[in-house]
């Protein structure tokens, strides 16, 4: 089959590569009708999450029709023939993360569970495309991926929506609907959300679903914040204003109630000094951020008030604001989503028009041009928002 594989720092490449089956009775093999390439995606071209390897099959955003199953499955959940979106955490369903809902904290879905411990004192769950830390799983960026603990994970799609109104239900849409959920949003709450990419997107959504009086988008990029404008949000262009100042300005000098990073490890800033501060420590490894959204969303945020982080963070980050989040009483909720918790109601409230996934998309194109999308996005080119791919 064709796939879309890492091929070194800075480059992927399409491929043939050995068609899936089923190595466990609780498996599927589901031939691919839609993927995607996501921000995250971006740290491992750009060599900051170890362990990939030449070859490796990226990509965790992915849905598409069940060809085969293990005799393990019960076909009540899961049979051949049924369209399927599958969440990018894989989880088994029966430990104690996944009784408490914490899929992506899963304690037997990662065969490499010895190399997360030593990256993050316990072991997390396995995920799709997304190295040997996290079980060295095939990703769905490609024609057939085979999805194991398939009775847990993917979620049947019995409607007619299209791919584009439900692929999302796979990481981004839940990532930012999480992002917003964890801020306990209270009807007078002003959000302030770092990152108008796609996951910042849709915790803005989100965020006005849940009740937020105001939400407030910022970033750098005129077409994400156009993007935001758009869909009825506030802007800020970090590269033209001080962020803090005008946050102060437009809250009456209280700050965001709730604060959402949806950057991560490879943020930029206003600040030429401080971006090449982290700049440099995260060249030489000395540090594996650049944490300048989080130190911001702290130092934003007012008093008493919530820091809500689903940026992707890898290992250690340096000059970690703790005097501010301590002394002010914040509070920090942080998590690789758990998908699987979300699924259902996300697909109902698209099935209701409250939430429109598709608003994101700006660039499809076939599998065969990955590396074209993978380029375009990362290097934010022809205003390029979200690549869906089409095997």
């Amino acid at each position: 089959m064709r796939a879309n594989t890492w091929a070194g720092r800075n480059k992927v490449k399409v491929r043939d590569v050995p068609d899936p089956r089923l190595l466990n009775d609780r498996d599927a093999v589901v031939r691919i009708t839609s993927t995607a390439i996501c921000g995250s995606d971006l740290h491992l071209v750009d060599g900051y999450v170890p362990t990939m390897q030449d070859g490796d099959v990226m990509g965790h955003e992915f849905m598409g029709e069940v060809i085969e199953v293990g005799r393990g499955v019960d076909p009540g959940r899961l049979r051949v023939g049924d369209r399927v979106v599958v969440p990018f955490p894989i989880a088994c369903g029966a430990c104690g993360a996944c009784a408490a809902d914490l899929y992506s904290c899963c304690e037997n879905s990662n065969p490499n569970a010895g190399i997360a411990e030593k990256m993050f004192g316990h072991p997390v769950a396995g995920i799709f495309g997304y190295s040997h830390l996290t079980g060295g799983f095939a990703g769905g960026q490609a024609q057939y991926a085979r999805v194991p603990f398939a009775d847990v994970g993917p979620l049947k799609i019995e409607s007619d929506l299209t791919d584009e109104q439900v692929l999302f239900l796979s990481d981004i849409l839940p990532t930012g609907y999480m992002g917003a959920e964890m801020c306990d949003i209270q009807p007078t709450d002003v959000v302030a959300v770092w990152g108008a990419g796609p996951v910042g997107q849709f915790a803005m959504d989100s965020a006005r679903v849940l009740g937020a009086a105001k939400v407030i988008a910022i970033d750098k990029e005129p077409y994400r914040l156009q993007m935001a404008e758009r869909a009825g949000h506030t802007t800020v262009n970090f590269e033209e204003v001080d962020v803090r100042s005008r946050l102060l300005e437009l809250t009456g000098g209280r700050g965001p109630d709730k604060c959402i990073d949806a950057v991560g490890m490879e943020a930029s800033h206003g600040s030429m000094p401080l971006y090449a501060y982290d700049r440099v420590k995260q060249a030489v490894r000395s540090e594996t951020e650049r944490p300048h959204a989080l130190r911001q969303a702290i130092l934003s945020c007012r008093s008493g008030g919530i820091v809500s982080v689903i940026g992707v963070y890898g290992g250690f980050l340096d000059k970690f604001p703790a005097g501010a989040w301590m002394n002010r009483a914040l509070t920090l909720r942080t998590g690789q989503c758990h998908v699987q918790r979300y699924m259902k109601p996300l697909l109902e409230r698209i099935e209701r028009g409250e939430i429109d996934p598709t608003r994101v998309i700006t660039h499809t194109l076939p599998l065969d041009e990955a590396e074209r999308g993978f380029e375009i996005f990362k290097n934010k080119r022809e205003n390029c928002e979200k690549v869906v791919l089409k095997p």
